[in-house]
């Protein structure tokens, strides 16, 4: 495993020197998960239903081809809408009904550590077409768990050309379903540094707002960021003494409704 990922951090270098693409930062900001050593191991809380399941096991084992982490799926431990738990991610689907997201991931900071998170599918859209197909559950999934370790979206002009990322917004996720060789490359950059502490453990202190699901736009905070559809991609709820959530969001197309 190791092997394949020092391979694949070459790939990524020499992709760096020979793509000019691969310069620009697709990262939330300062946002990371906390940890002394890389790679680090973080784990991905199972609360999807059988439909689900699948689509997570490939985002995670996409995941884990980086060279600075690794993820592993455990017995999910969410409550609620998707309430989180400290120092790992939750991934929940349900029928979140007809409130315009198709999926979205949220983290909990401590300044710029991250500190839990939380991916959300709506089943309300991906029961319906064009959403319920196999292509869009890998899409969407797969960008939600890569923003909880940070990452924000290489291109949000759904009418460019796929550029071979799930971080990438599309109309027609085909092509777009996996990390590709920048994705890597933006994690390596993310956590290139050490931490004195770490955020991937349990803790049992929790912040204000810990265990709140958020799952309605009004409870997201701020609108920081709109996409090429006019539509806000980046929300921050500012929690107090230096805590925030922040929500990235998938939304549908306005003509699938009920």
């Amino acid at each position: 495993m190791k092997y394949r990922k020092t391979l694949i951090a070459g790939i990524i270098i020499s992709f760096g020197l020979l793509g000019t693409f691969a310069s620009a930062s697709h990262s939330w900001g300062p946002y990371h998960w906390a940890r002394k050593s890389n790679p680090f191991t973080l784990k991905l809380g199972d609360n999807v239903n059988t439909a689900w399941d699948a689509y997570l096991g490939v985002a995670s084992s996409d995941w884990s081809t980086s060279s600075v982490l690794d993820t592993t799926i455990v017995t999910g431990q969410a409550k609620g809408n998707c309430r989180p738990t400290k120092g790992r991610v939750e991934a929940c689907n349900k029928a979140y009904g007809y409130n315009g997201w198709l999926g979205l991931a949220q983290i909990w900071v401590s300044g710029v550590h991250i500190t839990q998170a939380v991916v959300k599918v709506n089943d309300t859209y991906h029961n319906l077409p064009p959403y319920n197909t196999p292509a869009w559950k890998q899409f969407v999934m797969c960008q939600e768990v890569g923003h909880t370790f940070g990452l924000d979206h290489q291109d949000e002009d759904f009418n460019n050309p796929n550029l071979g990322s799930c971080m990438d917004y599309t109309s027609d996720p085909s092509s777009n379903q996996h990390p590709n060789a920048h994705d890597y490359e933006q994690l390596e950059a993310i956590y290139a540094h050490l931490d004195s502490t770490t955020t991937i453990a349990s803790i049992t202190h929790k912040g204000n707002g810990a265990d709140s699901d958020f799952v309605e736009a009004s409870e997201w905070g701020k609108e920081v960021r709109k996409s090429s559809d006019g539509k806000t991609s980046l929300f921050t709820h500012d929690l107090g003494r230096g805590e925030k959530a922040v929500t990235f969001v998938i939304w549908a197309n306005a003509e699938v409704h009920n």
